[in-house]
């Protein structure tokens, strides 16, 4: 009797967790993706270390094209940095945010306010003014790793 009452206790179990962790959108700024060639560090891995969780890395198209031009127009170690730059952009998601004349740091801003998640740059500037409207930004700490200021 007690072997019956094993074998047919049946747990249902869902198959996605309620408390799954859902993908985090880090959005990058163009000097981000100069961090390998600049300090040796791969972003991508130290991230995902840092975030202890998935994320999807988010490259906004004006973005984009501030890298092109400087791979196009650039001095020429900048252009070989740009072009490395723009291969480890292909790993991100290029999503489309209406310019409307701002310059590339408001447009980051914006979009940042907009979806409501981390800045990854190295700009001191910009890491002001996204710290003074409460949005975390992640930036390199001693030339060795990546460190993150605000909530997530």
């Amino acid at each position: 009797m007690e072997t019956h009452r094993i074998r047919n206790d049946k747990v249902d179990m869902p198959v996605s967790p309620k408390h799954a962790k859902q993908v985090l959108r880090v959005i990058m700024d163009s000097n981000a993706l100069f961090v390998p060639t600049q300090f040796r560090i791969d972003i991508f891995e130290e991230l995902g270390v840092l975030l202890n969780r998935n994320f999807e890395p988010i490259l906004l198209t004006p973005i984009r094209r501030e890298i092109q031009k400087l791979a196009e127009d650039g001095p020429l170690n900048a252009r070989k940095d740009a072009s490395y730059a723009l291969k480890l952009a292909e790993k991100c998601k290029l999503t489309e945010i209406d310019e409307a004349g701002l310059s590339p740091d408001d447009i980051v801003i914006e979009a940042a306010r907009k979806f409501g998640c981390p800045v990854f740059t190295n700009d001191r500037a910009l890491k002001k003014r996204l710290r003074d409207i409460n949005v975390p930004v992640i930036y390199v700490r001693q030339k060795s790793r990546l460190e993150i200021v605000g909530r997530l």
